[in-house]
Protein backbone atom coordinates (compact mmCIF):
# COMPACT_ATOMS: atom_id res chain seq x y z
CA UNK A 1 0.00 0.00 0.00
CA UNK A 2 1.45 3.49 -0.79
CA UNK A 3 1.98 5.45 2.35
CA UNK A 4 0.02 8.09 3.72
CA UNK A 5 0.13 11.77 2.78
CA UNK A 6 3.36 13.64 4.29
CA UNK A 7 2.68 15.46 7.04
CA UNK A 8 3.04 19.41 6.34
CA UNK A 9 4.11 21.89 9.28
CA UNK A 10 1.54 24.75 8.65
CA UNK A 11 1.21 28.71 9.92
CA UNK A 12 -0.31 29.02 13.09
CA UNK A 13 -4.56 28.91 12.57
CA UNK A 14 -4.80 26.48 9.43
CA UNK A 15 -6.15 23.29 9.57
CA UNK A 16 -7.57 23.31 12.92
CA UNK A 17 -11.43 22.99 12.49
CA UNK A 18 -13.96 20.71 12.73
CA UNK A 19 -17.68 20.98 11.15
CA UNK A 20 -20.14 22.17 13.79
CA UNK A 21 -22.93 20.29 11.70
CA UNK A 22 -21.18 16.67 11.65
CA UNK A 23 -17.95 16.41 14.03
CA UNK A 24 -20.66 14.29 15.85
CA UNK A 25 -21.15 11.93 13.37
CA UNK A 26 -18.04 11.35 12.19
CA UNK A 27 -16.45 10.77 15.71
CA UNK A 28 -15.59 7.35 16.04
CA UNK A 29 -18.00 5.70 18.50
CA UNK A 30 -17.07 2.88 21.44
CA UNK A 31 -17.67 -0.20 20.80
CA UNK A 32 -21.25 -0.54 22.38
CA UNK A 33 -22.34 2.49 20.64
CA UNK A 34 -23.82 2.88 16.59
CA UNK A 35 -21.39 4.26 14.78
CA UNK A 36 -24.42 5.93 13.03
CA UNK A 37 -25.04 8.22 16.47
CA UNK A 38 -25.06 11.83 15.89
CA UNK A 39 -25.70 11.53 12.01
CA UNK A 40 -28.50 12.86 10.10
CA UNK A 41 -31.41 10.23 9.35
CA UNK A 42 -30.86 8.00 6.63
CA UNK A 43 -26.65 8.51 6.58
CA UNK A 44 -25.30 5.04 4.78
CA UNK A 45 -22.46 4.09 6.52
CA UNK A 46 -19.57 3.05 4.77
CA UNK A 47 -16.81 0.09 5.92
CA UNK A 48 -13.93 -2.25 4.98
CA UNK A 49 -13.98 -3.94 8.09
CA UNK A 50 -16.93 -2.96 10.40
CA UNK A 51 -19.73 -5.52 9.94
CA UNK A 52 -22.46 -3.31 10.97
CA UNK A 53 -21.74 -1.29 7.83
CA UNK A 54 -24.28 -1.36 5.14
CA UNK A 55 -21.28 -1.17 2.23
CA UNK A 56 -17.95 -1.87 2.20
CA UNK A 57 -17.45 0.54 -0.97
CA UNK A 58 -18.07 3.83 -1.57
CA UNK A 59 -19.07 3.48 -4.71
CA UNK A 60 -21.12 1.12 -4.14
CA UNK A 61 -22.72 3.56 -1.14
CA UNK A 62 -23.49 5.96 -4.11
CA UNK A 63 -24.90 4.09 -6.48
CA UNK A 64 -27.47 3.10 -3.99
CA UNK A 65 -28.89 6.72 -3.61
CA UNK A 66 -32.18 7.32 -4.74
CA UNK A 67 -32.67 10.33 -7.23
CA UNK A 68 -33.76 12.44 -4.85
CA UNK A 69 -33.37 14.13 -1.26
CA UNK A 70 -30.39 15.14 0.68
CA UNK A 71 -28.25 12.17 1.29
CA UNK A 72 -25.16 11.79 3.95
CA UNK A 73 -22.65 9.19 3.79
CA UNK A 74 -20.31 8.17 6.77
CA UNK A 75 -16.80 6.56 5.53
CA UNK A 76 -15.05 4.71 8.25
CA UNK A 77 -11.52 4.83 9.04
CA UNK A 78 -9.34 2.92 5.98
CA UNK A 79 -7.90 2.99 2.36
CA UNK A 80 -10.34 2.67 -0.26
CA UNK A 81 -8.59 1.82 -3.72
CA UNK A 82 -11.56 2.87 -6.06
CA UNK A 83 -12.93 5.94 -8.18
CA UNK A 84 -16.01 7.48 -6.88
CA UNK A 85 -18.14 9.22 -9.77
CA UNK A 86 -21.29 10.90 -8.34
CA UNK A 87 -24.20 11.54 -11.24
CA UNK A 88 -26.77 12.26 -8.95
CA UNK A 89 -28.24 16.09 -8.79
CA UNK A 90 -29.17 16.15 -5.36
CA UNK A 91 -27.45 16.83 -2.36
CA UNK A 92 -25.10 14.07 -1.26
CA UNK A 93 -22.43 14.98 1.92
CA UNK A 94 -19.51 12.34 2.58
CA UNK A 95 -18.04 12.79 5.79
CA UNK A 96 -14.48 11.27 6.59
CA UNK A 97 -14.44 9.20 10.38
CA UNK A 98 -12.09 10.90 12.67
CA UNK A 99 -10.68 9.82 15.41
CA UNK A 100 -11.67 11.64 19.14
CA UNK A 101 -8.48 11.46 20.24
CA UNK A 102 -6.45 13.38 17.41
CA UNK A 103 -9.62 15.53 16.18
CA UNK A 104 -9.26 18.20 18.22
CA UNK A 105 -5.19 18.41 18.18
CA UNK A 106 -5.05 22.36 16.86
CA UNK A 107 -1.30 21.05 16.03
CA UNK A 108 -2.88 18.77 13.59
CA UNK A 109 -3.27 19.51 9.56
CA UNK A 110 -6.15 17.43 7.11
CA UNK A 111 -3.26 14.91 6.30
CA UNK A 112 -2.58 13.82 10.09
CA UNK A 113 -6.15 13.53 10.88
CA UNK A 114 -8.00 12.08 8.51
CA UNK A 115 -8.50 8.48 8.28
CA UNK A 116 -9.97 7.52 5.24
CA UNK A 117 -7.99 7.42 2.11
CA UNK A 118 -9.90 7.09 -1.27
CA UNK A 119 -7.28 6.59 -4.24
CA UNK A 120 -6.71 5.41 -7.41
CA UNK A 121 -3.71 4.49 -9.90
CA UNK A 122 -5.08 5.49 -13.15
CA UNK A 123 -3.12 8.47 -15.84
CA UNK A 124 -3.26 9.24 -18.95
CA UNK A 125 -2.32 6.50 -21.34
CA UNK A 126 -4.17 4.30 -23.96
CA UNK A 127 -6.52 6.83 -25.45
CA UNK A 128 -7.78 7.69 -21.82
CA UNK A 129 -9.17 11.50 -21.48
CA UNK A 130 -8.11 13.42 -18.34
CA UNK A 131 -11.13 13.27 -16.61
CA UNK A 132 -11.61 9.44 -17.03
CA UNK A 133 -7.95 9.42 -14.74
CA UNK A 134 -9.69 11.14 -12.11
CA UNK A 135 -9.83 9.59 -8.19
CA UNK A 136 -13.55 11.79 -7.75
CA UNK A 137 -15.88 12.91 -10.62
CA UNK A 138 -18.83 15.00 -9.59
CA UNK A 139 -20.77 15.70 -12.91
CA UNK A 140 -24.01 14.79 -14.57
CA UNK A 141 -24.70 11.76 -16.76
CA UNK A 142 -24.57 12.19 -20.97
CA UNK A 143 -27.76 14.32 -21.95
CA UNK A 144 -27.88 16.71 -19.04
CA UNK A 145 -27.37 19.99 -18.36
CA UNK A 146 -26.18 20.15 -14.56
CA UNK A 147 -25.08 17.39 -12.20
CA UNK A 148 -25.03 17.94 -8.01
CA UNK A 149 -26.55 21.02 -7.01
CA UNK A 150 -24.73 20.89 -3.39
CA UNK A 151 -21.83 18.23 -3.01
CA UNK A 152 -19.57 18.07 -0.16
CA UNK A 153 -16.74 16.46 1.51
CA UNK A 154 -15.46 16.61 4.63
CA UNK A 155 -11.94 15.09 6.03
CA UNK A 156 -11.27 12.69 3.20
CA UNK A 157 -7.68 12.27 1.68
CA UNK A 158 -7.98 12.04 -2.10
CA UNK A 159 -5.31 10.56 -4.33
CA UNK A 160 -3.91 9.26 -7.35
CA UNK A 161 -0.92 7.42 -6.62
CA UNK A 162 -0.11 6.52 -10.16
CA UNK A 163 2.09 9.68 -10.77
CA UNK A 164 5.12 11.05 -10.12
CA UNK A 165 7.13 13.93 -12.14
CA UNK A 166 7.87 12.01 -14.97
CA UNK A 167 4.63 10.46 -15.88
CA UNK A 168 1.41 11.95 -17.63
CA UNK A 169 -1.53 13.72 -16.16
CA UNK A 170 -3.04 11.73 -13.25
CA UNK A 171 -6.13 13.35 -11.78
CA UNK A 172 -7.75 13.25 -8.28
CA UNK A 173 -10.85 15.39 -8.46
CA UNK A 174 -13.18 16.07 -12.30
CA UNK A 175 -15.95 18.63 -11.25
CA UNK A 176 -18.00 19.54 -14.40
CA UNK A 177 -21.87 21.20 -14.33
CA UNK A 178 -21.81 20.88 -10.74
CA UNK A 179 -21.52 22.46 -6.65
CA UNK A 180 -18.48 20.78 -4.91
CA UNK A 181 -16.96 22.06 -1.84
CA UNK A 182 -14.67 20.47 0.42
CA UNK A 183 -13.33 20.75 4.57
CA UNK A 184 -10.07 19.54 6.06
CA UNK A 185 -9.51 17.33 2.65
CA UNK A 186 -6.50 16.14 0.65
CA UNK A 187 -5.73 16.10 -2.18
CA UNK A 188 -2.45 14.29 -4.09
CA UNK A 189 -1.70 14.32 -7.45
CA UNK A 190 1.95 15.41 -9.52
CA UNK A 191 0.00 16.76 -13.06
CA UNK A 192 -3.54 18.23 -12.91
CA UNK A 193 -4.15 17.67 -9.54
CA UNK A 194 -7.43 19.41 -9.54
CA UNK A 195 -10.07 20.02 -12.80
CA UNK A 196 -12.70 22.80 -12.12
CA UNK A 197 -14.60 21.94 -15.49
CA UNK A 198 -16.96 23.46 -17.57
CA UNK A 199 -19.74 24.90 -15.48
CA UNK A 200 -18.58 24.03 -12.75
CA UNK A 201 -18.20 26.01 -8.89
CA UNK A 202 -16.08 24.49 -6.78
CA UNK A 203 -14.49 25.75 -3.06
CA UNK A 204 -12.11 24.20 -0.80
CA UNK A 205 -11.31 25.18 2.38
CA UNK A 206 -9.16 24.26 4.84
CA UNK A 207 -7.08 21.69 2.71
CA UNK A 208 -4.53 20.71 1.36
CA UNK A 209 -3.58 20.08 -1.91
CA UNK A 210 -0.34 18.61 -3.83
CA UNK A 211 1.13 18.81 -7.20
CA UNK A 212 3.49 19.81 -9.83
CA UNK A 213 2.41 20.48 -13.37
CA UNK A 214 -0.35 22.86 -13.64
CA UNK A 215 -2.06 21.35 -10.77
CA UNK A 216 -4.85 24.03 -10.55
CA UNK A 217 -6.74 23.99 -14.02
CA UNK A 218 -9.77 24.50 -15.50
CA UNK A 219 -12.93 26.52 -16.92
CA UNK A 220 -15.44 27.11 -14.19
CA UNK A 221 -14.84 28.95 -11.07
CA UNK A 222 -12.54 27.77 -8.07
CA UNK A 223 -12.03 29.34 -4.78
CA UNK A 224 -9.23 27.85 -2.68
CA UNK A 225 -9.69 29.44 1.35
CA UNK A 226 -7.38 28.82 3.61
CA UNK A 227 -5.69 26.18 1.89
CA UNK A 228 -1.85 24.91 1.55
CA UNK A 229 -0.85 24.49 -2.17
CA UNK A 230 2.25 21.97 -2.03
CA UNK A 231 4.53 21.95 -4.72
CA UNK A 232 6.12 18.51 -5.10
CA UNK A 233 7.82 19.82 -8.19
CA UNK A 234 7.74 22.41 -10.74
CA UNK A 235 6.62 22.42 -14.69
CA UNK A 236 4.17 24.83 -16.19
CA UNK A 237 2.12 26.73 -13.53
CA UNK A 238 0.40 26.74 -10.63
CA UNK A 239 -2.33 27.13 -12.27
CA UNK A 240 -3.62 26.88 -15.69
CA UNK A 241 -7.19 28.18 -16.89
CA UNK A 242 -9.19 28.93 -20.05
CA UNK A 243 -11.17 31.86 -19.33
CA UNK A 244 -14.30 33.33 -20.89
CA UNK A 245 -14.39 37.03 -21.81
CA UNK A 246 -16.66 38.84 -19.45
CA UNK A 247 -16.89 36.34 -17.00
CA UNK A 248 -15.27 35.71 -13.84
CA UNK A 249 -14.47 31.82 -14.47
CA UNK A 250 -11.13 31.48 -12.88
CA UNK A 251 -8.69 30.10 -9.98
CA UNK A 252 -9.01 32.38 -6.86
CA UNK A 253 -6.68 31.34 -4.00
CA UNK A 254 -6.80 33.62 -0.46
CA UNK A 255 -5.34 33.39 2.60
CA UNK A 256 -3.45 30.49 1.89
CA UNK A 257 0.32 29.12 1.75
CA UNK A 258 1.65 28.27 -1.21
CA UNK A 259 5.27 26.34 -0.34
CA UNK A 260 7.29 23.62 -1.44
CA UNK A 261 5.92 20.32 0.00
CA UNK A 262 8.00 17.99 2.25
CA UNK A 263 8.12 15.45 -0.13
CA UNK A 264 9.37 17.13 -2.88
CA UNK A 265 12.21 15.85 -4.93
CA UNK A 266 15.79 18.26 -4.35
CA UNK A 267 16.41 17.75 -7.89
CA UNK A 268 13.34 19.04 -9.01
CA UNK A 269 12.60 21.98 -7.01
CA UNK A 270 15.14 24.39 -6.61
CA UNK A 271 15.35 27.48 -4.96
CA UNK A 272 12.72 30.23 -7.08
CA UNK A 273 11.79 27.49 -9.34
CA UNK A 274 7.74 27.80 -9.53
CA UNK A 275 5.04 29.97 -11.36
CA UNK A 276 2.22 30.60 -9.92
CA UNK A 277 0.56 30.38 -13.17
CA UNK A 278 0.55 30.37 -17.27
CA UNK A 279 -2.10 30.68 -19.72
CA UNK A 280 -3.82 28.03 -21.07
CA UNK A 281 -5.88 30.60 -23.19
CA UNK A 282 -5.49 34.53 -23.71
CA UNK A 283 -8.42 34.81 -21.37
CA UNK A 284 -7.07 32.58 -17.86
CA UNK A 285 -7.97 34.28 -14.51
CA UNK A 286 -5.59 33.50 -11.74
CA UNK A 287 -5.94 35.83 -8.77
CA UNK A 288 -3.81 35.77 -5.41
CA UNK A 289 -5.20 37.41 -2.48
CA UNK A 290 -3.18 37.55 0.72
CA UNK A 291 -1.10 34.59 0.43
CA UNK A 292 2.20 33.25 2.04
CA UNK A 293 4.90 32.55 -0.83
CA UNK A 294 7.74 30.74 0.28
CA UNK A 295 11.27 30.79 -1.90
CA UNK A 296 10.18 27.85 -4.25
CA UNK A 297 7.95 31.17 -6.45
CA UNK A 298 9.88 32.63 -9.40
CA UNK A 299 9.92 36.62 -9.00
CA UNK A 300 8.59 36.65 -12.20
CA UNK A 301 5.16 35.03 -11.04
CA UNK A 302 3.55 34.55 -14.08
CA UNK A 303 5.06 32.70 -17.69
CA UNK A 304 3.18 32.21 -20.87
CA UNK A 305 2.09 28.89 -22.50
CA UNK A 306 4.94 26.70 -24.12
CA UNK A 307 5.59 28.10 -27.25
CA UNK A 308 4.50 31.67 -26.54
CA UNK A 309 7.30 34.31 -25.60
CA UNK A 310 4.92 36.75 -23.39
CA UNK A 311 2.31 36.40 -21.21
CA UNK A 312 -1.36 37.76 -23.53
CA UNK A 313 -2.44 41.19 -22.19
CA UNK A 314 -5.81 39.64 -22.23
CA UNK A 315 -5.26 37.14 -19.17
CA UNK A 316 -6.10 38.55 -15.78
CA UNK A 317 -3.60 37.77 -13.55
CA UNK A 318 -3.49 39.48 -10.19
CA UNK A 319 -1.87 39.62 -6.78
CA UNK A 320 -2.65 41.41 -3.23
CA UNK A 321 -0.70 41.36 -0.45
CA UNK A 322 1.38 38.63 -1.27
CA UNK A 323 4.14 37.97 1.42
CA UNK A 324 7.03 35.71 2.00
CA UNK A 325 10.20 35.12 0.08
CA UNK A 326 8.37 34.15 -2.56
CA UNK A 327 5.78 37.46 -2.39
CA UNK A 328 8.08 39.73 -3.30
CA UNK A 329 6.14 41.75 -6.36
CA UNK A 330 9.18 43.69 -7.48
CA UNK A 331 10.23 41.28 -10.28
CA UNK A 332 6.89 40.42 -11.70
CA UNK A 333 5.80 40.44 -14.91
CA UNK A 334 4.02 43.56 -16.16
CA UNK A 335 0.31 41.44 -16.87
CA UNK A 336 0.25 40.79 -13.58
CA UNK A 337 -2.04 43.55 -11.96
CA UNK A 338 -0.73 44.32 -8.19
CA UNK A 339 -4.13 45.22 -6.60
CA UNK A 340 -4.72 48.48 -3.83
CA UNK A 341 -6.97 47.63 -1.22
CA UNK A 342 -9.48 48.88 -2.82
CA UNK A 343 -9.47 46.99 -5.92
CA UNK A 344 -9.14 43.85 -3.94
CA UNK A 345 -12.93 44.65 -3.12
CA UNK A 346 -13.53 43.63 -6.51
CA UNK A 347 -12.26 39.97 -5.45
CA UNK A 348 -14.69 38.80 -2.75
CA UNK A 349 -16.14 35.17 -2.51
CA UNK A 350 -19.72 36.71 -3.02
CA UNK A 351 -18.77 38.85 -5.68
CA UNK A 352 -16.64 36.17 -7.57
CA UNK A 353 -19.88 33.96 -7.39
CA UNK A 354 -22.76 36.92 -7.68
CA UNK A 355 -24.08 35.74 -4.17
CA UNK A 356 -24.16 33.91 -1.05
CA UNK A 357 -23.62 30.26 -2.63
CA UNK A 358 -25.78 27.88 -0.58
CA UNK A 359 -23.55 24.92 -1.68
CA UNK A 360 -20.93 26.31 0.69
CA UNK A 361 -20.75 25.23 4.37
CA UNK A 362 -20.17 29.21 6.16
CA UNK A 363 -20.53 27.17 9.54
CA UNK A 364 -16.94 25.23 9.07
CA UNK A 365 -14.39 27.90 10.42
CA UNK A 366 -11.07 28.33 11.65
Amino acid sequence: MAQRLVSLVLLAGLASALSPTYSACQLQKAAADSPLTGCPEGTLYVSPTDSRANFTSVQEAVLSLPASGDATILIGEGSYFEMVNVTRSAPLTLLGQLDPATAFDPAGNASQRNLVQIWNNIYVKDNLTDEETATLTVAPPSGENFGNINFRAYNIDFENRAANYSISQALVTSIMYANASFYGCAFASWQDTWYTGHGAYTYAFDSIIYGQTDYLFGFGIAWFQNVVLANRACGGGITAWQGTNGTRDGAYIADSVIMRSPDANATTVTYESCYLGRDWNPEAVAVYLRNYMDDSIRPAGFTPWDGETTVPNTTYYAEFDSYGPGGNISARVPQDHILTAMEAENFTLTKVFSGTPAWIDFEYVL
